[in-house]
């Protein structure tokens, strides 16, 4: 049995140490595209240490493999480091040599975050699946981008049986961002009972109920998030201390609790005065098994 199979069996067996060692005496025998990928990848999701296998990664990828692993996992560190010029450059180069649902969506948050919107929509939908978070953000670039027509078509298809369903929550905010004020309050009162209560979201329920001219509803809601703030803060004074969770660990925490509780309380006088909620919206970068010879994911050795 050669070093890497016996590696990542004792990894699947949880004998990280052992593993570990053997990854590491692989690159010693062989410095070769397997060799550093696969000690790259402990690092980065053992270890979560990024910063010692982005060395190896470039070693692997100066030969010019043939596999689109270090290419990929090379990508993925560049959008968590947030280099997303290089994240670009590196997952272009990945997606030549092969296409993945996983690069493409990686590589469609680093154009978005570079500001080419148009390209990070493309690259969205070919990383997308029914209704998932990576189709969801193709539909907010086609927001961004003014294709509202586009954009209210799809977000019309999103179903909650769809088995990588974002949320009701973050498909009623769509609906806002579209002015289509009846949607998203159907996706919010759907959402309702499941979805932590947070202010942002609320503000935003709000202000579509009252667009539509239905201010009983909307203080219906929010006696209801307050008298849910109100348990809260009950049980945080209750709650007992301890070196993980100290006075002053509590006292911060119901500092917090009853800043949103007057959060709600000033609420509908804010949003009738006016204010317009924003949309909060961030990327989420995708991750996958890059390991040659994984036995779990049938990696063939490279």
């Amino acid at each position: 049995m050669n070093i890497n199979r016996k590696a990542i069996e004792l990894l699947e067996e949880n004998q990280y140490d052992e593993s570990l060692k053997l990854f590491k005496e692989a690159v010693e025998i062989t410095r070769d595209v397997q060799s550093l990928n696969n000690l790259a990848w402990i690092y980065c999701y053992e270890e979560y240490d990024d910063t010692k296998a982005l060395p190896l990664l470039d070693e692997a990828i100066n030969t010019n493999p043939n596999s689109h692993f270090p290419y990929n996992l090379a990508g993925e560190i560049y959008c968590r480091q947030e280099k997303w010029e290089s994240a670009k450059d590196i997952l272009e180069k990945a997606i030549s040599v092969q296409s993945s649902k996983t690069a493409y969506n990686n590589l469609a948050v680093a154009n978005y975050h570079l500001g080419n919107i148009e390209d990070a929509s493309k690259y969205f939908l070919l990383a997308s699946e029914p209704s998932d978070f990576a189709f969801y953000s193709h539909v907010k670039c086609l927001i961004e981008l003014g294709n509202s027509g586009e954009a209210k078509r799809k977000l019309d298809t999103f179903s909650e049986n769809d088995d990588e369903f974002v949320g009701e929550v973050d498909v009623a905010d769509l609906y806002v961002e579209l002015s289509c004020y009846e949607e998203a309050i159907k996706w919010f009162e759907k959402g309702w009972n499941s979805y932590w209560k947070q202010p942002n979201w609320i503000a935003r329920y709000i202000y579509s109920l009252l667009k539509i001219n239905n201010p009983t509803r909307s203080q219906e809601l929010l006696n209801e998030a307050i008298n849910v703030k109100i348990e809260e803060i009950k049980d945080a004074h209750e709650e007992e201390c301890d070196e993980d969770w100290t006075e002053s660990d509590k006292q911060a925490h119901i500092k917090e609790l009853l800043n949103e509780k007057k959060g709600y309380e000033q609420m509908f006088e804010k949003v009738s005065s006016g204010y317009v909620p924003a949309m909060e919206f961030d990327t989420s970068i995708q991750t996958a098994c890059y390991l040659f010879g994984c036995i779990r994911h049938n990696h063939p050795e490279y």
